[in-house]
Formats: C-alpha cells, sequence, structure tokens
C-alpha cells in the first residue's frame, strides 16, 4: 500500500489580494498562512512519512519545510506539481483577467474541459504531467507514505482521478483551502480517500480560495 498526504500551501500575500497566481508566479507566505502551516504541522506530528515531495515554487516549499519540522527528510521538488501556468493572467485579479478575455476566464471557472489559454497550459496539459508523477509515485514507494505540498488545480486533478471524475467536474467536490490535508490509501490499483481538504486542524484562520 502507498499513503499519500496531500496539502495545499498556507496563506499567500496574493492571495489575500485576490491576485491570481499560477505556476510562472509566486508571492511569499503571510504571517497568517505560517501560522496555517504551523497548525497542520502540529497535527502531522505524530504521523510518520517517508518522503516529501513538493512543488518547487517558494509558497510550497516554504509550506513543506514548516510541516516536516525536524524530519530529517530530504524536500523532492518536482516541477509536475508546479501550479497551472495561467500565462499573461499572473498577478491579475479576477475582474483583471476578465476584462482581457472574459470567455475563457468563465470557461476557466465553470468548464475547465475546453478551456483554451492564450498564454500558458490547459487543464489536459496539466492532467497529463500531474497523473504521471501519480503513477510514479505509486510503482515506486510500495510501502511507503508520502506528503506531498502544491497547489489547488494539482491537488484538484489528483482528487478527480482518484475519484475517476473528468476534467469538465474539476471544481466539484469539497473546497480546498489553504494547509487544508487530504489523505488517500492505494492498493491493488484501488484508491481510497480518507480525507478530502480537511481543515479542522485550522479552527477560525482559513482564507479566502484564489490559485
Amino acid at each position: 500500500m502507498v499513503k499519500l498526504y496531500l496539502v495545499r500551501h498556507g496563506e499567500t500575500i496574493w492571495n489575500i489580494e485576490r491576485k491570481m497566481q499560477g505556476g510562472m508566479k509566486d508571492s511569499p507566505l503571510t504571517k497568517k498562512g505560517i501560522e496555517q502551516a504551523n497548525l497542520l504541522k502540529n497535527r502531522m506530528e505524530n504521523i510518520n512519512f517517508d518522503i516529501i515531495y513538493s512543488s518547487p515554487l517558494e509558497r510550497a516549499v516554504k509550506t513543506s519545510r514548516i510541516v516536516a519540522a525536524q524530519r530529517n527528510i530530504p524536500i523532492i521538488k518536482d516541477d509536475r506539481l508546479m501550479e497551472i501556468d495561467i500565462g499573461e493572467w499572473g498577478g491579475l485579479t479576477k475582474e483583471q483577467a476578465r476584462e482581457r478575455n472574459p470567455e475563457q476566464l468563465n470557461n476557466f471557472w465553470t468548464n475547465p474541459k475546453i478551456y483554451v489559454p492564450d498564454t500558458g497550459e490547459s487543464f489536459a496539459q496539466v492532467k497529463t504531467r500531474v497523473v504521471s508523477l501519480i503513477k510514479e509515485i505509486i510503482s515506486k514507494y510500495e510501502g511507503k507514505s508520502i506528503l506531498i505540498v502544491t497547489h489547488t488545480v494539482i491537488l484538484r486533478i489528483m482528487m478527480a482521478y482518484f475519484e475517476n471524475r473528468p476534467l469538465d467536474e474539476l471544481w466539484e467536490g469539497s473546497y480546498i483551502h489553504q494547509a487544508s490535508l487530504s489523505e488517500v490509501e492505494i492498493e491493488n490499483g484501488c484508491y481510497n480517500i480518507l480525507l478530502y481538504g480537511d481543515t479542522s486542524h485550522l479552527g477560525e484562520i482559513k482564507s479566502v480560495n484564489t490559485i
């Protein structure tokens, strides 16, 4: 069996400014984001994990380091865990992105299957890289527990894959807050979802949802 602990990074400055970050842009964790990561660390302090994978974006790496705390586990940075590349929308608010291409912004949030970016990645392209990583981890780490720290769209794609949901249903399911925890067991080709976007460790310090 392989066990995955799936985490979204803590709150960032652009999250509270409601700016779209995507995979080509980054902003640091806020004080609240660091607190969220520490609360998750406390929750996971008695959970053993053998390997840590992280998006190479600093907001994810910082969260990984906090959650890993004093454990002597190297962080494997993998580009396949980077957030979806939203091209020229990076750093814009939704309202600013809507002014540039209202049709595709609507598709992004309501019909990802037909979303065609002016620049950046389609959801199908992101799914290809994410699924390749999932399959690699499953084949490589039998009997291990893996912590994966990444981003909203990546987590949505992962959970949809485990639930066998198509891309046009990507935004269905539980809300994925910053520093939330999902847990999946994988055995003999079967996926057992134990937690999905759980935030019970965060109390009242959940944040707005932006990518």
